[in-house]
């Protein structure tokens, strides 16, 4: 299945739209405004919660935890290297790994060694964008949780840069 991903620019926090290919919105992500690391609630088109993910304040490099309907299902930390992005993932929902440019949001995303989702970057002149293709046998809501995260980080090292 394919969702678009819409970062929302000019709203408060960190907001995401989510939409199928037909251009129906499916999931929708709205960030904590104000607070000590990112917390983000991915919610379903009827308005409830499916995934709570929150940042862990105070660590070395950028961990995130991911809670699907209320149980932890997933740690996600930033690896340290110098010349490109790579993320440890555990998860009680398999062994996942993330390969390609994922500066350039063009990745795929491997559940105990096989491919179950692609992401595309698209830049569009307000908001960025990006395409995710998820296997239909996967838990399509953890994966676009995990591309949210991914997302963070690459925007707050970007945001640090500067």
């Amino acid at each position: 299945m394919r969702y678009v991903i819409n970062q929302k620019i000019f709203a408060f926090g960190d907001d995401f739209s989510i939409k199928d290919y037909t251009g129906r919105e499916v999931y929708f992500v709205k960030g904590k405004v104000f607070s000590i690391g990112d917390k983000l609630k991915l919610y379903d088109c009827q308005g409830q919660e499916v995934i709570n993910i929150r940042q862990k304040v105070f660590a070395f490099l950028p961990e995130y935890y991911i809670d699907l309907y209320g149980q932890e299902v997933a740690r996600v930390k930033k690896q340290f290297t110098l010349f490109s992005q790579k993320f440890d993932i555990d998860s009680s929902l398999g062994t996942f790994e993330v390969c390609g440019n994922i500066l350039a949001h063009n990745f795929e995303i491997y559940k105990n060694g096989t491919m179950v989702a692609e992401v595309s970057k698209k830049w569009l002149a307000i908001r960025d964008s990006y395409t995710v293709d998820i296997d239909e046998s996967e838990n399509h809501a953890f994966i676009l949780a995990l591309c949210i995260v991914i997302d963070q980080v690459l925007h707050d090292n970007n945001r640090n840069n500067n």
